[in-house]
Parts: structure tokens; sequence; C-alpha cells
């Protein structure tokens, strides 16, 4: 790298943005996952059972877009929970191509006894600011995500 470039590397803000939020990104999730896994979960398992707990019965088709993950990778998360008895399969009746899963009542348990637990620790997590501070700070960030989509 020439020396301009190097000088205009320092100044950019946008990099150095990029560079603290994947950092901030990467603590945060580290936490997350050591909480999760200390209750007997994977981060994906529990993202699948957290979605159908808070959110209803959702079509397999669209839990991948939900929680960020590919539907190959959708489809062995939803076999394992169903074998553990957690989720439960059901086919739309409305379309023979739509199969739909739902949290059991199995997993409603865990769920439950779990969730407020992790609640408390991601507020742990967060509370290096204050209430207003996360709320300029979610703004910030959907502005961010909103214009990134208009690349």
């Amino acid at each position: 790298m020439t020396e301009e470039t190097l000088r205009m590397k320092k100044q950019d803000s946008s990099l150095k943005l990029f560079v603290v939020l994947a950092k901030a990104y990467q603590a945060i999730m580290e936490q997350a996952e050591m909480d999760i896994k200390s209750k007997g979960l994977n981060l994906t398992d529990f993202a699948v059972l957290e979605l159908l707990f808070h959110r209803g019965k959702q079509p397999l088709q669209k839990i991948g877009d939900k929680i960020l993950m590919t539907s190959g990778s959708i489809t062995y998360i939803v076999n394992k929970l169903e074998k553990k008895g957690y989720l439960i399969r059901e086919a739309s009746p409305d379309d023979g191509r739509v199969t739909y899963a739902r949290i059991s009542n199995e997993g409603k348990e865990l769920l439950s006894s779990i969730f407020p637990e992790h609640w408390e620790k991601l507020k742990a997590i967060m509370n290096g600011l204050n209430d207003e501070e996360k709320e300029t700070a979610i703004e910030l960030l959907k502005k961010l995500g909103t214009t990134i989509k208009k690349i």
C-alpha cells in the first residue's frame, strides 16, 4: 500500500465502522452462543425454536429467511428438533406443497424454562449502553440496513 492509501484508510470512517460492527457482533454472538450451549442447545436450534415459540407455526420454506439460514440447513435442523420432540411438522390443508413447523408442548416447556434466563443474559451483554443509546443504535443500524438494500 502506498502512503496515500494508508492515510486515506485511516481517515475513512466507513472502514472503521465496518471493523467495529464486525467485532461487536462477534463478541455479542460468542456470549449468546455460550449461554445457549449451557442450556443444551446450539444457536441454530434455539433460533428455530424461538421463532416458532414467539411467532407460531411457520412454513418450512420461510424459516430460513427469518433466521438467515439456507433451506438445506433448515431441513437438517428441523429433522433434528423433530426427532427430539421439540417441533412438529404439519401439512398445509390448503396447499400440498407447503409444510409447516410448529413448536411442540415439549419445545414450549424447554423454551419457557430457558428463555427468561437467556433474556437476562442478553440484557447483561447489552448493558454497556443505556436505554437511550440502545434506541439510537437500533435506529442507526436499521437505517444502515435499509440503505444497504438499496445499493
